[in-house]
């Protein structure tokens, strides 16, 4: 098989969640060759692993499975294929469900699937810690042992190499676990024009095509700052799509007729999300310099993206680990006016006095007053008295629940023994939540690599 020289890949989920018409529309409203569905964060995969605690055949984004039987059909008539982190910590039962739903439609012989593991790291970690791999957190720098106990998963970010293989043992589907959102993209990239895994340049520009389309319409109009009010559409909103040639240029663009805008601004607001030192974009499949790429209007819905430079992949994988930290609540009651801020501060300090009284102990506790505080701070000055009003949200935590569960229990009680006129009161006592907390940490490559497995379910 030669190589294309252009090969179109389109951002069909940007998180679990997001738009579901998405990937039908994309896959229905033009040419594509890949269809690539990013469903995976931090949080998400803790969330997935207590699923699949509870229930072995879950642990996976189950909206994907519904998406997929949509889908089939047009992907079996037009050749798309499609590569997904949506297989979470259980990507073999995702896999086992979309080809199910292949069956039912009598599609099986016509769209193999394949499974991509390896990434979970949960059932191997204290071998890996007896070993040496002390799994410290980035930001602190403390061993991963000081909370072992509390792990709820722990997952290791791959990169494209096990796509690659998988798209070239003929696979149409390709579900993985932790792959990069990147990853998603290099893979097709790398199958399609045989380049090389070394060719450091490449790997970059696939890197940040990968990344200008892996929050889905964040690159083509949605949630744009500059130029909000002039864009159009938005109820059926053009999700991305990059028409990659073979030399690494490619275009950033959508399908006509849709609304959202793909303009300069949209793909350089989506450059810089997640970003932190430009000159180092650091992913399993190599280190991409932002500070290089050069961006140029080439028509209409399209954006020209050239010059990317790369550098080698580190000996190092990012691993994502989420541990049980302890439990939290949050309130809220509205206070209208006249002197609707002044009445929710005189709530807080009730609220605070009485939790004292009950000799509760917190490790924090937060108020925000919505409309007032809540998003930009502290304002330099105090807010418009005639505010009409205020909603006081309370939130606190503990590494011990039944504090929290009593804070629940003293929230209703401001309606009538508090400051008045609270209304929007609804849904009862705030339920108590698990606190999930973050534990980014590194790991030696070859503890990973010789462990990805493909397998090609075959009908």
């Amino acid at each position: 098989m030669s190589a294309r020289k252009t090969v179109r890949v389109a951002a069909g989920q940007g998180f679990w969640g997001d738009w579901p018409e998405a990937p039908i529309r994309q896959v229905q409203g033009g040419p594509i060759d890949y269809l690539m569905m990013d469903y995976l964060a931090e949080v998400t995969m803790s969330i997935m692993q207590k699923q699949k605690s509870r229930d072995a055949r879950l642990g996976y984004a189950r909206d994907f499975v519904p998406l997929m039987k949509r889908l089939l059909p047009d992907l079996a008539a037009k050749g798309v294929r499609v590569t997904s982190n949506a297989g979470g910590v259980n990507p073999r039962a995702c896999a086992d469900a979309v080809r199910e739903a292949a069956r039912r439609l009598g599609l099986s012989s016509r769209v193999p699937i394949a499974v991509v593991s390896g990434d979970d790291i949960l059932p191997r970690l204290d071998e890996l810690l007896d070993r040496g791999q002390e799994l410290r957190d980035l930001d602190s720098g403390k061993p991963l042992r000081e909370i072992r106990d509390r792990v709820l998963s722990a997952n290791a970010y791959l990169g494209m190499r096990p796509i690659v293989e998988a798209l070239g043992r003929g696979a149409q589907v390709v579900i993985t676990g932790r792959v990069t959102d990147t990853g998603l993209t290099l893979g097709p990239l790398f199958h399609e024009f045989r380049w090389s895994p070394e060719d450091w340049d490449k790997v970059a520009a696939g890197t940040v095509a990968g990344h200008i389309i892996e929050c889905g319409a964040q690159s083509s109009g949605g949630n744009l700052l500059r130029g909000w009010r002039q864009v159009t559409g938005l109820a059926n909103p053009g999700f991305p799509i990059v028409e990659v040639s073979e030399d690494g240029s490619f275009v950033v663009t959508k399908h006509p007729g849709t609304g959202g805008v793909v303009n300069l601004a949209s793909v350089t607001e989506q450059l810089v999300y997640e970003m932190g030192d430009p000159h180092t974009f650091i992913t399993p499949d190599g280190i991409a310099d932002f500070t290089t790429i050069r961006l140029e209007p080439a028509g209409r819905d399209r954006v020209r993206v050239h010059g990317v430079r790369g550098r080698p992949r580190t000996d190092k994988l990012k691993v994502s680990i989420a541990y049980f930290y302890g439990y939290k609540a949050v309130g809220t009651l509205v206070y209208s006016w006249p002197e609707a801020y002044d009445k929710a501060r005189a709530a807080d300090r009730v609220l605070r006095e009485r939790l004292r009284e009950l000799g509760l102990e917190f490790e924090q506790i937060l108020t925000e007053y919505v409309g007032v505080d809540a998003t930009h701070g502290t304002l330099a000055g105090p807010p418009d008295p005639e505010i009409p009003e205020v909603q006081l949200r309370i939130g606190v935590r503990a590494r011990d629940r039944a504090p929290v569960d009593r804070f629940t229990r003293e929230i209703a009680p401001l309606v009538l023994t508090g400051p008045p006129s609270v209304t929007g009161f609804a849904g009862g006592r705030p339920p108590v939540q698990e606190v999930v907390a973050y534990w980014p940490a590194l790991i030696d490559r070859t503890e990973i690599e010789p462990h990805v497995r493909v397998e090609l379910l075959d009908a």
